[in-house]
């Protein structure tokens, strides 16, 4: 009897260690599996081109993810052999003779043993391996929200009159953490899932290789439902996350503009115009949730096919003697393994494409050149603020006319320019060509006698202060907003140049002086302090090069001489060009620029302007009309 029994486990031993190979190979050479993974289903496109875009960043942390994703195998080891080792007791206590009690206890007292030592290592390095891989997702997505920051830090006016505030802080926040969900919990749960269905496939081989492929039968039904869903999954994410990029410009831009919809009366109207953005936004949620519900419910039912196969043809093969009672009682806890994946793979669908659209919209961002090259000539001399135009033009993108077109003049270092003109003469743009916020089509600006190029663009916008028409200001003290560039300034040069921009009797106002913490983009102030404060911010760098841009029209006459005289005395032989649609400012200046439709069309004091028939000479007898007032 004894030798019957050990001669039909032998026969059975080699049917399966036979035909493992030829699994195998059936499963290479099966076409449907070869065409629907690596050439048409775009689950797998997405996971290959986003695991792409982030394999750099995930190889700089690869000892602690791979060291995670070994550990999640091994313990997918340890939770396959607890049905193998059940399997061996079954077998046993089935066994054709009858054991006694105390051989019973001698065969399943160490298989119990190793039971619980596998059961504790699989708890001790899952959680280690989660641990690891977690740390990962949130290091690498440190590391991505960082390098977005400079990046954005490099862009210019274009770059953001393309993508709304709102859309880029969604992007940084909203859309990073995705890529770090995807890192830290979609491929980690993704690799748990092929470890899984890889080590219960192998051990259910190596049990019966027949039943293993009857219960693989459901396999393309799944193929073809995940195939389906994946880019329809895709699209709908890619949807809520756009959707919810244009509900954070919108309430941005209506939180920053609330005085004024307030004192338009216009509440009700933008409450109405956020509801139709928000409802959109749920919809697209809505659609999604339907379309991750369906796989999600179509998985298990495919699962539950394989179930009924085991007991179907399963008993089968055990009345046939083709397996023992204990592999059939296996195969029922390897399914579970199996099955696990299958119920998940809706899932796992919907959280890769997600994080894929997530992924794609910070790539966008990362992808885009700056506009400005930095490719600066290392011997580039110091300089002293003397500006030279050689016929430069610039023409804003999709813009058939040039906002400056063939303009040529120079100024020594040292002098005071004014720049006159019309709204819309190209006054702004001059001025963002000395920073390099734009650069030239044609022409050369020489600084120093030395192409502007040549210089590093922080020394640059270092030594080139340029003080815009619309201040800005951060919700920090007004000391702090003055010596935004160099906090460690002392107090007195601080209340120097708030003395030099007319804003002392204000910070005297203020109970608490320079500490007096300001509201958001400087709420607390009236539009007059904001241009003294930025104004302030500006004198206090005694750059080589001051550029003003029309800083003066939220102030006063009386106020403007002031502070016109102060930064005549300050900046003594240091060059300084202000923009400025009134005449009375421009006359301070030791030469005045006019221009007119991007073109020059005068150059000179102010003095010899005033001889000549033409733009400057009208803006000047219009303006003191103005002030003169009917008689």
């Amino acid at each position: 009897m004894d030798s019957t029994v050990f001669d039909h486990a032998t026969k059975l031993e080699k049917v399966q260690s036979t035909t493992a190979s030829r699994l195998s190979r059936f499963l290479i050479r099966c076409s449907l599996i070869r065409y629907c993974l690596p050439r048409c289903n775009p689950l797998f496109m997405t996971i290959k081109s986003t695991l792409r875009r982030l394999w750099p960043y995930i190889q700089q942390h690869a000892l602690p993810f791979w060291g995670g994703m070994a550990g999640l195998l091994i313990a997918r080891l340890f939770e396959a052999a607890i049905p193998f080792l059940m399997k061996q007791g079954i077998d046993a206590l089935a066994s054709p003779d009858t054991p006694s009690l105390n051989e019973i206890s001698n065969t399943l007292g160490p298989i119990a043993l190793i039971i619980v030592l596998c059961v504790t290592a699989q708890i001790v390095v899952t959680i280690f391996s989660r641990i690891l891989i977690r740390r990962t997702g949130v290091i690498v997505a440190a590391d991505m929200r960082h390098k977005l920051y400079d990046h954005l830090q490099k862009q210019g006016p274009i770059f953001f009159a393309q993508y709304p505030v709102g859309d880029l802080m969604a992007r940084a926040i909203n859309d990073i953490t995705r890529v770090r969900e995807l890192i830290a919990g979609t491929s980690r749960t993704t690799m748990v899932l092929i470890f899984t269905a890889t080590v219960g496939l192998s051990f259910m081989t190596l049990l019966s290789w027949q039943l293993t492929l009857a219960v693989m039968l459901p396999a393309p039904l799944i193929t073809y439902f995940a195939h389906v869903y994946a880019q329809r999954i895709y699209l709908a994410s890619q949807r809520t996350q756009e959707g919810f990029a244009d509900l954070s410009t919108f309430v941005q831009q209506n939180l920053n503009g609330i005085r004024t919809v307030q004192a338009m009366a216009q509440e009700h109207r933008e409450i109405e115009k956020f509801a139709s953005r928000n409802q959109a936004f749920a919809d697209d949620n809505i659609a999604l949730f339907k379309d991750s519900s369906a796989i999600g419910a179509i998985m298990p039912v495919i699962a539950a096919i394989s179930t009924m196969i085991i007991i179907g043809y399963g008993s089968h093969l055990y009345q046939a003697g083709t397996i023992s009672l204990g592999t059939f009682t296996a195969f029922f806890s390897y399914l579970a393994l199996l099955l696990w994946p299958i119920r998940e793979a809706g899932s796992i669908v919907t959280q890769w494409q997600r994080g894929a659209s997530g992924t794609a919209r910070v790539f966008e961002i990362l992808d885009h050149p700056p506009e400005i090259v930095d490719q600066p000539n290392p011997t580039h001399p110091k300089l002293t603020g003397s500006i030279e135009f050689k016929q430069v033009s610039y023409r804003f993108p999709n813009k058939d006319q040039y906002a400056i077109e063939a303009l040529s003049f120079s100024v020594p270092a040292g002098k005071t320019l004014a720049v006159v003109g019309r709204v819309g003469s190209g006054k702004s743009t001059l001025l963002r060509l000395l920073v390099r916020m734009l650069e030239p089509e044609q022409g050369e600006i020489l600084l120093d006698q030395t192409p502007i190029r040549a210089y590093p663009l922080p020394y640059l916008r270092k030594n080139v202060c340029l003080v815009l028409q619309d201040p800005f200001l951060f919700a920090d003290s007004l000391g702090g907003n003055i010596a935004y560039d160099d906090p460690d300034r002392s107090q007195e040069a601080i209340l120097t140049s708030a003395q030099a921009a007319a804003l002392n009797s204000t910070i005297e106002a203020f109970p608490e002086g320079l500490d007096t913490v300001l509201g958001e983009r400087g709420v607390t102030l009236s539009g007059g302090q904001k241009q003294r404060a930025a104004l302030a911010r500006g004198i206090i760098r005694m750059s080589p090069l001051l550029i003003l841009d029309d800083c003066f029209s939220a102030v006063d006459t009386e106020t403007e001489e002031h502070i016109l005289t102060e930064l005549k005395l300050l900046r003594a032989g240091l060059t300084t060009l202000m923009v400025s649609n009134r005449v009375s400012t421009a006359r301070h200046a030791d030469e005045i620029l006019v221009l007119d439709e991007g073109k020059q069309v005068a150059f000179g004091t102010h003095e010899v302007l005033m001889t000549q028939q033409g733009l400057y000479r009208d803006l000047a007898h219009a303006q003191q009309m103005t002030e003169e007032g009917p008689q």
